[in-house]
């Protein structure tokens, strides 16, 4: 019989590509990574792996024992769902991944609510970027992701993880409350020659500002790069950069800066995921229910 750990191991090193990663992520060292690996072999009576310079490869017989590996995994995850949903009460711990606007306008009402009305669930935060928290949540690194889309960018999508969608907010022209420079700006035209703040290459975001502005006829100047929306606000407060910002950030702030809609009146879509395997357990149930609670009063 197959050891189902040394098999995770096995899908871990699939998803990860190094032993290093696979070490770090299961908490064990690369050396023990690498003796059950080669446990594994033996139970198999075939070899699993190959040196590909300083890196590993997975033989043909390796692929099959991962796709098998995936689908021991999922039904695993069922059954401890199954077994949280028979019981009279909800609890397990719950590791959630969100972006920084929704942490700020999300996370203080959806954790307090979920200690008042489920005080027997642990939920753990970490603020990741979406594109790296849905291929984490596939990856079992968590349990639920809360993530964005923006319009004519599809988010990426990862086999076994499903969506609902948590609200929209719309995103508009932020500049400098008098302008910048003293110049009146009434349009995304008019931003053609000032200098702006966007999120770094590779966000979503970022992909489409750039693409709003080229529509509108110009590339734009971007002087300043940052992933903390809160440091493009100081910017912008300051007259500093131009930027192009979600409504969703001005939640429980009051709004310093001129906002212009831009044209299409364009939105952004905010989403959970989570793995179909557990997406109804019970302690994942009722973060998702909290969650949109908590969004609906956003909208």
């Amino acid at each position: 019989m197959l050891d189902v750990r040394r098999l995770r191991l096995l899908h871990e090193l699939k998803i990860r590509g190094t032993l290093a990663e696979v070490a770090d992520a299961m908490k064990y060292s690369p050396s023990s990574v690498s003796q059950q690996l080669t446990l594994l072999e033996k139970e198999a009576g075939v070899e699993l792996l190959r040196k590909s310079g300083r890196r590993v490869q997975l033989t043909p017989q390796a692929e099959i024992l991962v796709e098998h590996a995936a689908s021991l995994l999922a039904t695993l995850e069922a059954a401890e769902t199954d077994l949280a949903a028979s019981l009279s009460s909800v609890t397990g711990t719950v590791r959630l991944a969100v972006f920084q606007s929704a942490a700020l306008a999300l996370m203080p009402d959806f954790l307090t609510s979920m200690r008042a009305e489920y005080p027997e669930v642990r939920v753990e935060m970490t603020q990741r970027e979406p594109e790296t928290a849905l291929y984490e949540t596939w990856a079992r690194d968590f349990d639920i992701v809360v993530a964005e889309q923006y319009p004519g960018h599809a988010a990426p999508h990862h086999p076994g993880l499903d969506r609902a969608t948590l609200t929209s907010d719309a995103i508009r022209l932020a500049t400098p409350p008098l302008g910048l420079g003293g110049e009146r700006i009434t349009s995304l035209a008019d931003t053609a020659e000032m200098p702006w703040v966007m999120e770094p290459h590779g966000a979503a975001s970022r992909h489409w500002a750039e693409q709003a502005c080229r529509s509108a006829g110009f590339e734009p100047d971007v002087r300043y790069e940052t992933a903390d929306l809160q440091a493009q606000i100081r910017l912008i407060e300051s007259g500093n950069a131009v930027a192009l910002m979600p409504d969703l950030v001005w939640t429980g702030r009051e709004k310093s800066v001129q906002l212009l809609e831009l044209p299409e009146l364009p939105h952004r879509t905010i989403f959970t995921s989570t793995r179909k395997a557990g997406r109804i357990h019970p302690a994942i149930l009722a973060c998702r229910e909290v969650l949109e609670r908590v969004a609906a009063t956003r909208s």
